[in-house]
């Protein structure tokens, strides 16, 4: 895995983190990401995280059925190399989960649903020592939280914290 890219960088990853949750909601901002994204070349696994993420949202708006297999099969395969750089990254695998856990069930591309809820929730209950920063974790809680990907128990100790 490559250093991260510096705080000047187009891909320094406070910025990717907030243009990802404005093109989650936004075609244009979804657009613009993924134009920036698709320049991207070197083997950072967060930015290629972001990247897979980029591509999926570009399913949301993009024609016809084959083409919205096709852009989730890519993002598919771009999760799968950046997570195999970084297996443990919380921030990898929180991205990925957001992908899939929003995917319909037809396409059969949520296979890492359970595995990575499971991750992120041992993560998120060692914060501050889970290695995320806090805006991530921030983030990462509220969403497990808001589409109930937690248990009851779990949605209780995560309000805590």
């Amino acid at each position: 895995m490559s250093t991260a890219p510096d705080s000047n960088s187009p891909y320094a990853v406070p910025a990717l983190r907030r243009q990802y949750q404005q093109a989650a909601a936004d075609e244009q901002a979804g657009r613009r990401f993924h134009q920036l994204l698709s320049a991207y070349t070197d083997r950072d696994a967060v930015v290629l995280a972001y990247k897979a993420a980029s591509e999926a949202i570009m399913a949301k708006h993009t024609g016809g059925l084959f083409d919205k297999m096709d852009r989730v099969k890519a993002a598919s395969k771009q999760f799968d190399a950046a997570v195999a750089l970084a297996p443990q990254h919380p921030e990898v695998r929180f991205l990925r989960f957001t992908i899939e856990s929003n995917l319909p069930g037809f396409l059969g591309a949520s296979k890492h649903v359970d595995e990575d809820r499971a991750f992120l929730v041992q993560v998120a209950m060692k914060h501050p020592r889970s290695g995320l920063d806090a805006e991530s974790f921030d983030v990462m809680r509220d969403f497990l939280l808001a589409h109930s990907h937690v248990t009851g128990e779990e949605a209780a100790q995560l309000k805590r914290m």
